[in-house]
């Protein structure tokens, strides 16, 4: 049930404020998501953290350091069972 994301934008906090192809919006802390190792790192940085962009071929958020997220985790963070709709 892949959704895609067309909208990011970075909040405080380590959030970021998404809107899925089905209309779906909302923020999602990313500080319960991730741990900030490895290719997240960099995220720890508020500065870097906001070039945030889409990746329009992946249908996710991305960073210049080619750290993207699951599009579905996402998604299950504003949509709880969203695993268990059918599409």
């Amino acid at each position: 049930m892949l959704k895609d994301i067309v909208f990011v934008s970075p909040l405080e906090g380590h959030r970021l404020c998404l809107r899925f192809e089905d209309g779906v919006e909302g923020v999602v802390d990313l500080g319960t998501v991730i741990s900030f190792r490895r290719v997240f790192t960099p995220l720890k940085d508020p500065a870097y953290f906001a070039q945030v962009r889409v990746d329009p071929e992946l249908g996710t958020v991305s960073w210049p350091n080619g750290a993207d997220l699951d599009p579905d985790v996402l998604y299950g963070r504003l949509v709880p069972n969203s695993d268990q709709l059918v599409s």
